[in-house]
């Protein structure tokens, strides 16, 4: 088939799939667009990409430090939205900050690290996208139905991460595949393998909770809707198979587990929390006893080495500027230090692939006690919401897992990343807002969805 052909094809295609997605019964504003924009954008080909589609070009030490004057413009106004946003919500900011001291010191700590970077600027513009990740969770979050309006965005991404995918590998090449040495490799609309099994994952995660835990007892499997949400499910499996991201495809599995086992503890899914981590402690000392993570590396398909990340795990360790407070906030990988790792390495390497260690190398041992704190208050929240509302609970509680595990072998704890976007959203409490009548009383919005519940019940 021509490209031309097939490019109007898939552009039929994604008109379709966003029409279908009207008839279903979710409400959430159009600010949903502006988080929406951020995580397309978020999945690895950037703005400027985008406008001037072609091959990944060269990069160099300077251009990784300087970044893209359109790109910052663009999520600069994407994060001036959001604020627009949340100003006209009258959102409970007292609310939020007391029950989410954590995210708040995290950000602020952010901030500080620019201080002792050697780069202060390049690193205070990198902070301000770290700040965007919390400006869209809260567009998110101070929706009227805010987890509606969740299940709607991810499942809105795959409409266009998906056919756009596969139509890059199949009939544009140059857009949609790449080499990691001598190897080819598929990236779909990403530019990287990896990145595309992240949005792969981020999809089957929204799809195995929609068929999983949220099925209800009238669930019509051959609805129309199904139908298209069976046919992208199939896509992302066959995209995620290609991609070969073995860290996207393990966290796959395990989502899909979390949603099985709270399927079959309906009754009590707040007792997959307690069992999640008897499971957990179980592995660790099974680990300790029989090294079982070599086993699952086998497993995978993958070397013991990781695909060689043992090795730049140790060369980065060597070379970490501080270990209580890091270089500062993204700034390790700058300048002659960058130049040297590459040259170590004989990779144009941007990260650890190790969360845990990306965070030790930019914030020291205060930013993995951050990230550490901010996942188990994340997990106290997911208990009460499983008190409140048990499917939403599960999804909190996979987006912590699948987080956990994720940054094992890549590195996600910052910036414009999706995984980690996710992440922050499931550790952050939902603030309440205020709307104020015409007369002037003030009314928490709680008591009126409360009060809109009891109506339809």
């Amino acid at each position: 088939m021509p490209p031309k052909v097939a490019t109007f094809l898939c552009v039929i295609f994604i008109l379709f799939l966003f029409w279908t997605d009207r008839k279903r019964k979710e409400r959430f504003s159009r600010a949903l667009w502006i988080p929406y924009l951020w995580m397309f954008f978020g999945a690895g080909r950037y703005f400027d990409e985008w406008l001037h589609l072609q091959a990944a070009g060269e990069a160099t030490a300077v251009s990784y430090r300087e970044g893209n004057p359109v790109n910052a413009a663009a999520f600069f106004a994407l994060i001036a939205a959001g604020i627009y946003v949340l100003a006209g919500r009258h959102v409970d900011w007292k609310k939020f900050f007391t029950k989410n001291k954590v995210i708040w010191l995290y950000i602020v700590f952010c901030l500080l690290s620019v201080l002792w970077a050697d780069y202060p600027f390049v690193a205070f513009k990198r902070w301000i996208k770290e700040f965007g990740n919390l400006v869209m969770v809260l567009v998110i979050l101070t929706e009227v139905y805010p987890y509606e309006a969740l299940g709607a965005l991810l499942r809105r991404l795959g409409y266009l991460w998906l056919p756009l995918s596969i139509l890059f590998i199949k009939y544009y090449p140059v857009l949609g595949r790449g080499f990691a040495g001598s190897d080819q490799m598929y990236t779909g609309i990403a530019v990287q393998k990896n990145q595309l099994g992240a949005l792969c994952l981020i999809s089957l995660i929204y799809y195995g909770w929609y068929f999983i835990v949220r099925r209800k007892a009238d669930f019509k499997f051959w609805s129309i809707n199904n139908l298209v949400d069976i046919a992208l499910v199939l896509m992302a499996l066959r995209l995620l198979h290609l991609s070969q991201s073995a860290t996207s495809l393990g966290c796959a599995a395990v989502a899909t587990g979390i949603f099985a086992a709270s399927r079959l503890m309906s009754r009590k899914p707040e007792r997959v929390l307690t069992w999640g981590v008897i499971v957990v402690l179980l592995y660790l000392g099974l680990n300790a006893a029989l090294d079982v993570n070599r086993y699952v590396i086998h497993m995978l398909g993958r070397k013991e080495n990781l695909t060689n990340r043992t090795e730049i795990w140790a060369i980065v360790k060597s070379m970490a500027v501080n270990p209580w407070i890091g270089a500062g906030y993204q700034s390790f990988w700058l300048g002659d230090r960058l130049r040297e790792i590459w040259e170590k390495t004989g990779s144009q390497i941007i990260q650890a692939h190790d969360g845990y260690l990306e965070q030790y190398l930019e914030l020291g041992y205060a930013g993995v006690a951050f990230i550490c704190a901010m996942m188990l208050s994340g997990l106290v929240k997911v208990r009460r919401q499983f008190e409140r509302n048990a499917a939403i609970g599960v999804l909190m509680l996979c987006l912590i897992v699948v987080a956990a595990l994720y940054d094992y072998t890549e590195a996600s704890f910052y910036a414009i990343s999706n995984i980690w976007l996710l992440a922050i959203l499931s550790f952050t409490e939902a603030p309440g807002r205020i709307l104020i009548s015409e007369s002037g009383m003030i009314v928490m919005e709680a008591a009126l969805l409360a009060w809109a519940r009891h109506r339809r019940s």
